[in-house]
């Protein structure tokens, strides 16, 4: 079975990725093969809305999503990850979500693959983003096993300024040992899913 990672931060080597890495290696350890695709410093382009994949089942826009159809339609399980803007995911994942609406009309589709969410938040709205990631999930059949909200400065830190140092939050959610043990839990929770459902 494999289990592709989806990291929707523009920012690489971020909390989303440490928690999404950190789901992975759940998954590994539990015997799933495992891929990261991250989408920072990918060209990554909106859906224009042409509808040329209803007719072709294939995306016109050649960018990096060209990249990461494949990867989408091997995996069994997917766990995408998200940092929160404005109450909500990125304009990255946003991109990668309806970008995906030619599985809808294609065989090779997401239907029955299994699913986790990560949001991390600095404040709130990690829920609203944990919400917006199910229900695409849901929209596509697939079958989501469970979300984890996380905040970027990591249980026990001193929270740091933003207005001096932008970048210190960076990675710090790896001392949170909540959120960590949480996203381990979900990539296990992926793979178990995906066992009890025969896939191997």
């Amino acid at each position: 079975m494999k289990v592709l990672g989806i990291v929707c931060s523009p920012r690489k080597g971020g909390n989303t990725e440490v928690l999404v890495q950190e789901a992975l290696r759940a998954a590994a350890e539990h015997g799933a093969e495992t891929e990261l695709f991250s989408v920072a410093g990918r060209d990554l382009r909106p859906c224009d809305g042409c509808a040329a994949c209803r007719r072709t089942m294939k995306c016109h826009i050649k960018d990096d999503m060209q990249a990461l159809y494949p990867k989408l339609a091997e995996a069994q399980g997917i766990v995408m990850g998200t940092p929160v803007y404005f109450y909500s995911v990125t304009a990255q994942a946003k991109i990668v979500m309806d970008r995906t609406y030619l599985f809808l009309r294609n065989a090779t589709n997401l239907r029955g693959k299994v699913g986790g969410v990560i949001a991390v938040a600095g404040r709130a709205g990690a829920g609203n983003a944990n919400m917006l990631m199910e229900g695409f999930m849901v929209l596509h059949r697939m079958h989501p096993v469970g979300g984890l909200v996380a905040h970027s400065g990591g249980a026990g830190v001193a929270e740091a300024d933003p207005e001096e140092n932008p970048q210190a939050d960076k990675g710090r959610v790896a001392g949170d040992e909540r959120a960590m043990a949480d996203a381990f839990r979900l990539g296990r929770n992926v793979v178990r899913q995906l066992q009890r459902d025969g896939v191997k």
